[in-house]
């Protein structure tokens, strides 16, 4: 399951940080991961991926430069400076293809299940 890493809960004020974290352990031979998020009444929206072979990271425009994707026994997702749009349902997955996009990772199914994440302003 897609944990809070730090508090256990997804609600924090804007500009705040926090860490999301799921395991992937049995995902081992997935060459990308990442993550994706889904706000009520929008689409879903990819916005981190990480390469293992390769070990590249890509980032949505929406968190580039806050966001930082990484993996250690659970694939983790560190937002800072949040904003009250970066509420949403936060999901991971992944898959075996060599290319990691991020403009496309919203298509594989969600590993576990999401996590809310609340920013409030």
């Amino acid at each position: 399951q897609v944990q809070v890493a730090e508090s256990g809960e997804g609600s924090v004020q804007a500009g705040g940080s926090l860490t999301l974290s799921c395991p992937v352990t049995i995902y081992f031979d997935n060459n990308c991961m990442g993550w994706f998020r889904q706000a009520p009444g929008k689409e879903r929206e990819g916005i981190a991926t990480l390469n293992i072979r390769q070990r590249t990271a890509l980032y949505s425009d929406s968190v580039k430069g806050r966001a930082t994707i990484s993996r250690t026994d659970t694939l983790n997702l560190r937002i800072n400076n949040l904003k009250p749009e970066d509420t949403a349902m936060y999901y991971c997955t992944g898959h075996t293809g060599r290319e990691c996009a991020v403009e496309t990772l919203e298509r594989f199914p969600s590993w576990e299940p999401g996590t809310q994440v609340t920013v409030s302003s």
